[in-house]
């Protein structure tokens, strides 16, 4: 065939028919919104959890520098801030050891100076107000002023109590500004001006080297022109201006990396590079079936067209050129549509996903990376220019005389065979479907995926164990204590929990058994004789340090025993002892930390306490026999710090121990229908009668785990109903393909005799049928993927039971089966208007 100069005569053939088919382009262009959606979606949510996780971690961590020095002096700052890799570094100058407000002990307070480039990079510019200017001028977030007992307006009062240096000093200053408080960093800054610390200079000296005090150090967050090898900057700063990272050296100086940069430590692991692979495979292969069956619609429809464009000369290089230009066109409109709802659906996803992990009024945002539209639209171009190739090829390669002739019932040799059902109309519909396997499958394949996704997620939404989650958390109804604990921070009498807080609660209505955990972390130090040769935390006298608690009947009877029996009356003779077990975070004892079997004797040294008040400077010793040993869980009778040793006591005994035992907590149950009662007491209780008290419930823990499980089924089934809406889009051109290519056969057959009502029957069948595999595919797939992946992911989650389900499919295979019969006379009666005889002439 010779090649004729017709570029300009095809391009406008070419746009003409284009144009013409608007009900394709319509479908078309939905389908490849639909990929660009989930593409943009998913790109979205992965830079939204990377940029939030940086914020809140940059919060936690205190700034948003990419590195730290610490603990320096003046003189060392002006050395350092000299380099050239710094593009900024900080000024922030510790004032105090420790703010001692009764009222910030529930909210850490500290005390700063800090210059312009410190306020941005801690956030604490006041957004109220103006910097402190004056020696007594202070700024603060709103949620301090409010614990302090100040009016939030500007030159109000307020009063902090400080140790400098180990001596007690009070001193007022005035509000100058303020800014909202960021519920994930639980610490309140206290920043006074430049002219305080000039004032307070000869209190200001450095001696953290010699006994750690943290008054007049400084600490310098730095930051580089890129994120980039951050621990290598760190270290050429360090080095280059004539200091060590190496602790022993003379000239060390204490520094990190600040870990919230997850380009400089957020690697990825093996199990999520698959799972964001098995993603975009995902999205490229429901938008690959839709987007290629929609063309291979469009080539078979204008199959005599691009016949007719071979007799004048068309190259098969060249038909293949017009059909990728209309995909480039239904592109153009198509990606920009998903590209901005794929961002949209993301950005609602994020908090969705985000509010589970961090705390309670956190604020989140996702910014507009252009990497996210750039991937997305790189993602979605691949997908139409895949999904396109095919249909390209089918319409290059066919001859002017098969374009004629072509229809949709593949290319099989296969004799026919003569059968007694065959004139049957079930027969027929069967027999249809099997014209074009390929398709067949394709359809089935798009339309089951969503459903076996749904399935999927149902599962795993459903494996989530209330049971498991909240026996990790609570132990009882509800549990008691002062602030520092739920900080891990208790110690002893210093911050029991008071018995005015544990006789209110006693008091309330509903409380129905309770009791106490005693512990001395520090003022009462626990020692045991134990001979190793591996290192632990020693006493003076090289003695292992370990934990011990006390606890009254109910909390000693809940506890979880791992080996051996509790006897309570020969417990209570205080001749046994509970060892405690570590545990690992699915709950499985972490058996390395138990170092006695049962009936070992334990010989306790009580350090201090009654050795100090009653028995002179000789310890008092005390040895146990190993009755059981149990779990030391950390959220419910530990004081959530780890131990190399730990034991459990009867209350009594305990307090035979020691002079001053601390109450670590209570906990206690009440009557069901009294919890939300307690629940709001407690609330009111902590918030106005005891602000420096603290509390956790069941209930708490409940609307967590339900957030939790609420996020998996949302963003799980946003994911299917998209995918869902794509399988539906692919059986609408499914049904449409067979129906378009044979109208001829349709016409021929009610030409002998077929009724109208006959032919509708036999396509409704087609769409039963279809939608019959679609189900029996789902039904075998959600067994697989229930059965095999969901079964597996579950072995690393804590938190789950597997519990295997095919609800979903039972409630949707139904709609299914509708949708498959319901469709086909639809799309036959706006395709058939033509009279038969127009049919019948239609390819002469």
């Amino acid at each position: 065939m010779y090649k004729v100069s017709n570029k300009k005569v095809i391009s406008r053939i070419a746009g003409k028919s284009f144009w013409a088919n608007k009900s394709r382009n319509i479908i078309a262009i939905a389908a490849i919104a639909l990929t660009a959606v989930l593409f943009t979606a998913l790109f979205t949510v992965g830079s939204g959890l990377v940029e939030n996780f940086q914020k809140q971690t940059m919060r936690q961590a205190g700034g948003d520098g990419m590195a730290v020095i610490k603990y320096i002096t003046d003189e060392q700052f002006d050395t350092i801030k000299k380099h050239k890799l710094i593009k900024e570094l900080s000024y922030n100058r510790i004032l105090c050891d420790s703010v001692d407000n009764e009222e910030l002990l529930k909210r850490r307070g500290e005390f700063y100076y800090m210059d312009d480039t410190a306020l941005k990079l801690g956030f604490c510019e006041p957004t109220t107000g103006r910097k402190p200017e004056k020696a007594n001028e202070l700024i603060l977030d709103t949620k301090a002023i409010k614990m302090l007992g100040a009016k939030q307006e500007i030159g109000a009062p307020v009063t902090l109590e400080l140790t400098v240096h180990g001596q007690k000093v009070t001193r007022d200053f005035v509000i100058s500004g303020w800014w909202e408080p960021d519920p994930v960093f639980n610490v309140s800054m206290l920043i006074t001006s430049r002219a305080y610390m000039e004032e307070h200079i000869g209190e200001l000296y450095n001696s953290y080297k010699e006994n750690y005090d943290m008054t007049g150090v400084i600490n310098s967050y730095m930051m580089f022109s890129n994120s980039l090898s951050l621990e290598n900057k760190l270290e050429r700063v360090l080095t280059e201006s004539g200091y060590s990272q190496r602790e022993e050296d003379p000239n060390y100086i204490a520094s990190n990396v600040n870990w919230s940069y997850l380009t400089t430590n957020f690697s990825m692991d093996p199990p999520t590079v698959i799972g964001v692979l098995a993603a975009l495979l995902l999205i490229i292969l429901t938008g690959y079936l839709i987007i290629y069956n929609i063309f291979q619609i469009s080539v078979i429809k204008d199959i005599r067209f691009y016949g007719l464009l071979k007799t004048i000369g068309t190259t098969g290089k060249q038909i293949k050129k017009i059909i990728r230009r209309q995909a480039l066109v239904l592109a153009a409109i198509g990606i920009p549509i998903g590209l901005v709802a794929g961002y949209f659906v993301g950005c609602s996803l994020v908090p969705v996903i985000l509010s589970q992990t961090f705390a309670r009024g956190a604020q989140f945002t996702t910014t507009a990376n252009p990497i996210i539209f750039i991937g997305a639209l790189l993602f979605a171009l691949i997908t139409v220019f895949l999904s396109t190739n095919k249909p390209g090829k089918i319409a290059a390669s066919v001859s002017p005389v098969e374009a004629v002739r072509y229809t949709d019932a593949g290319h099989s040799k296969k004799k026919g065979k003569k059968t007694k059902r065959g004139s049957r109309i079930s027969a027929m519909a069967v027999s249809n479907l099997s014209r074009n396997k390929k398709r067949t499958v394709l359809v089935v394949i798009s339309m089951s995926m969503s459903l076996i996704l749904f399935n999927t997620v149902y599962t795993f939404s459903r494996g989530f164990d209330m049971d498991k989650f909240l026996s990790k958390f609570v132990d009882t109804d509800f549990l008691i204590a002062h602030a520092d604990y739920f900080n891990y921070d208790f110690h002893g009498p210093e911050n029991a929990v008071s018995e005015s807080f544990i006789e209110a609660v006693k008091q309330q209505s509903g409380f129905s058994e309770g009791g106490r955990f005693y512990a001395n972390m520090d003022a009462e130090t626990f020692s045991l004789e134990y001979v190793t040769s591996k290192q632990y935390n020693v006493d003076p006298e090289g003695r292992p340090m370990c934990f011990v608690y006390g606890a009254d009947d109910l909390p000693l009877a809940r506890l979880d025993v791992l080996e051996g029996e509790i006897d309570m009356e020969k417990l209570k003779t205080g001749k046994y002892i509970l060892e405690g077990v570590e545990l690992h975070d699915d709950g499985s004892p972490e058996w390395s930390s138990s170092h006695y079997k049962i009936g070992d004797t334990v010989t306790l040294h009580n350090r201090k306490g009654l050795s100090d008040k009653r028995n002179g400077n000789e310890p008092q010793i005390r040895s146990f026999e190993v009755m059981a040993k149990v779990a030391v869980e950390t959220y419910t009778n530990s004081c959530g710090r780890g131990s190399d040793f730990s034991f459990y006591l009867p209350a009594d005994i305990y307090k035979e121990m020691v002079a001053n035992p601390g109450v670590m907590s209570f906990v206690f149950n009440v009557e069901d229908k009294d919890e939300p009662a307690m629940d709001a007491f407690l609330k009111q209780y902590t918030e106005n009668a005891e602000p420096v008290m603290n509390f956790s419930s069941k209930g708490t823990r409940v609307s967590e785990f339900e957030g939790l499980r609420s996020m998996v089924l949302l963003v799980g089934g946003a994911l299917s109903l998209v995918i869902g809406l794509i399988g539906v889009l692919n059986f609408v051109n499914s049904t449409l393909t067979s129906i378009i290519t044979r109208r001829r056969e349709f016409a021929m057959m009610q030409s002998i005799g077929m009724t109208k009502s006959q032919l509708q029957k036999m396509l409704i069948l087609e769409g039963f049928y279809y939608a019959l595999a679609a189900a029996v595919v789902s039904l075998l797939g959600s067994i697989l993927f229930s059965g095999v992946i969901v079964k597996a992911i579950s072995g690393n989650l804590w938190f789950f039971s597997f519990q295997f389900t095919l609800l979903p499919l039972i409630c949707t295979i139904p709609l299914l089966l509708i949708i498959g019969m319901i469709l086909p006379p639809i799309v036959l009666r706006n395709v058939t208007k033509q009279s038969i005889v127009e049919r019948l002439r239609e390819n002469e």
